[in-house]
C-alpha cells in the first residue's frame, strides 16, 4: 500500500491531526491476529465532540442525546479525550483536548467522574460500548507527571521537556519510552478508566509514534481486566492488527475519495485500494472508513467543501458500504457545512438533523445486512461492470444469502446507465428512488446519483 510519509503527514501537525504510517511488511497468513468479540462483528461507530456536541458542552449535556444516537443504529461511542487540558503553553482559549494533563482526570469543563460513570452506565443500559481517546505519545507540558517524573520524557540538550520531534505541537511535550517506569505509568493510567469507569477500550490517538511493543503489552493488561476490550489505532500498519488493536483508520481510502471529488484521481483507484488491502491486511482486521472526523473537518474543511454540496453524499455511501466499519462524527447528520473551531467552544448548529435519515438508513443496513459487516465477518466483494465504468462505480457484497448493491455516480454529468452483470433476484431499495427491476433496463443517473438495493437470495 502506498502510504504517506510521516514528514509529509506533519505538514498538517496540529494534536490530534491525521497520520498515516511508513509501509509495513505483508501479514502472513500463518501470524496469529487479534481476535474479536462477538458483540463488535456489526458495530458501528459515532465519533462524540463533548465540547461542541450542545450548548452546554457537558457530559450529562451529551447523556441525554444517548437515544437518538442509538436509534440512528451506532453501537460504539467514541469520545474525544475529557481530561483535564494543559493551561501552559495552551492554544487557544480553550486548549486541544489531546494536551493531557492528568490522564486520570475528568476535565471540569465536561463534568465530574461521576457524571462520565452516569453516561457509561446509561450507554451500556442501550447496549452501546464507550471508549475514550487515548493520548500516549505526549502530553501538556504541566502535566502531573512533569513536576517529579522528567525522566518519563524526551528532554533538549538543556535538560527542558520539548514538543515531539518534527511537529510544531507547541503545547505538548513528547515521552520516553525508553522509561520502563513511564510504560508501567501509562498502561495503569489505561487500567484505571476500565476499573473505575467501566469503559470498553480506546482510540489511540498517533499510535504509530508509540512503539508497537508497548501497545501489546497494553492490550494484555486491559484483557486481563475485560476481555472483550476494544481498541483503535489512529494509523494504518498491518503490525498493529497481529496483537494490540481491533481496529485501523483507513486513511488512504479518505485520500482516494478526495482525489476522485477534485478530479486528481480516477475511479480506477478504488479497486487498487481494494487490491492492496486485501494484500497488505489479514481478512480479520476491522478498517474504518469515514469521509469526515474531527481533524478533517477542523483542518482540511467540511464534508461540502472537499466532496462537493451534492457529492459529499455519493461518498458517504462508498464509504458506509465498501468495507469495514463505518464512522459518523458528530453533526454530520445535521449537514453540518461548518469547519469548527477546535480550541475554542464552537457549538454545532442541529437544525432539523437534516441527514439524519440518510446516515440512518446506511448505518442500520450496516449494522443488519451480513454483506457489510466488520472484517472477515462481511461478504465478498465484486464490481459490476457497467457501459460507463469511467463515471459510474457499481459493486455488489454478498455473505452467505445476503446482499447488497451499490451504484454511484461520481461525475457531474447525467449519465445512462447499463449493466452486464446484474445479480439475480428481488431487492429493495435503501432510499426508494428506483425500483431494482428496472435496472434491467438501464437507469438514468443524476450528476452524482446513488442508489443502494438490499435483500436476500
Amino acid at each position: 500500500m502506498k502510504y504517506l510519509s510521516v514528514l509529509f503527514i506533519l505538514l498538517f501537525a496540529l494534536v490530534g491531526c491525521e497520520e498515516a504510517p511508513k509501509a509495513e511488511p505483508q501479514v502472513s497468513e500463518s501470524e496469529e491476529v487479534t481476535s474479536h468479540d462477538e458483540w463488535s462483528k456489526n458495530a458501528t461507530i459515532y465519533e462524540v465532540n463533548v465540547r461542541q456536541h450542545t450548548p452546554e458542552g457537558t457530559l450529562n449535556a451529551f447523556t441525554e442525546d444517548l437515544p437518538r444516537i442509538k436509534d440512528m443504529g451506532i453501537k460504539i461511542l467514541w469520545l474525544m479525550p475529557i481530561h483535564p487540558i494543559g493551561e501552559l503553553n495552551r492554544k487557544g482559549g480553550k486548549g486541544s483536548y489531546y494536551s493531557i494533563q492528568d490522564y486520570k482526570g475528568v476535565n471540569a469543563e465536561f463534568g465530574t467522574m461521576e457524571d462520565f460513570k452516569a453516561l457509561v452506565e446509561k450507554a451500556h443500559e442501550m447496549d452501546m460500548k464507550v471508549i475514550l481517546d487515548w493520548v500516549a505519545n505526549h502530553t501538556s507540558f504541566d502535566n502531573v507527571w512533569a513536576a517529579d517524573h522528567k525522566d518519563y520524557y524526551n528532554l533538549d540538550s538543556l535538560g527542558n521537556l520539548q514538543m515531539p520531534e518534527g511537529t510544531d505541537w507547541s503545547d505538548v511535550a513528547d515521552l520516553n519510552y525508553e522509561s520502563s517506569e513511564m510504560r508501567a505509568a501509562m498502561i495503569d493510567a489505561m487500567q484505571y478508566w476500565i476499573e473505575e469507569a467501566n469503559i470498553d477500550g480506546y482510540r489511540c490517538d498517533v499510535a504509530g509514534f508509540v512503539p508497537v511493543d508497548f501497545w501489546d503489552a497494553a492490550r494484555d493488561s486491559l484483557e486481563a481486566i475485560k476481555p472483550d476490550v476494544f481498541m483503535l489505532a489512529e494509523w494504518e500498519d498491518p503490525e498493529h492488527h497481529l496483537k494490540a488493536f481491533d481496529m485501523s483508520y483507513a486513511w488512504e481510502f479518505l485520500h482516494v475519495m478526495t482525489g476522485i471529488a477534485k478530479g486528481e484521481k480516477e475511479i480506477k483507484a478504488i479497486d487498487e485500494y481494494m487490491a492492496k488491502q486485501d494484500t497488505l491486511f489479514p481478512d480479520d482486521a476491522y478498517r474504518m472508513y469515514f469521509t469526515t472526523n474531527h481533524d478533517e473537518n477542523s483542518w482540511n474543511g467540511t464534508v461540502m467543501e472537499r466532496y462537493g454540496l451534492e457529492g459529499h453524499k455519493t461518498f458517504a455511501v462508498l464509504a458506509y458500504t465498501i468495507n469495514g466499519m463505518p464512522l459518523l462524527y458528530s453533526g454530520q447528520e445535521a449537514g453540518m457545512d461548518e469547519a469548527l473551531k477546535f480550541f475554542e467552544k464552537d457549538t454545532i448548529q442541529w437544525g432539523n438533523y437534516e441527514l439524519q435519515d440518510f446516515y440512518t438508513k446506511l448505518l442500520k443496513l450496516n449494522r443488519d445486512n451480513k454483506a457489510l459487516w466488520n472484517g472477515e465477518y462481511g461478504g465478498d466483494f465484486e464490481r459490476i461492470k457497467t457501459n460507463a465504468d469511467d463515471q459510474v462505480y457499481a459493486y455488489q457484497r454478498q455473505k452467505g444469502d445476503d446482499l447488497v448493491m451499490v451504484v454511484l455516480n461520481f461525475s457531474e454529468e447525467t449519465v445512462n446507465t447499463e449493466f452486464e452483470n446484474l445479480p439475480e433476484g428481488s431487492m429493495e431499495s435503501l432510499f426508494g428512488m428506483v425500483n431494482y427491476a428496472d435496472l434491467k433496463g438501464g437507469v438514468k443517473l443524476a450528476p452524482f446519483g446513488y442508489h443502494v438495493f438490499y435483500g436476500s437470495l
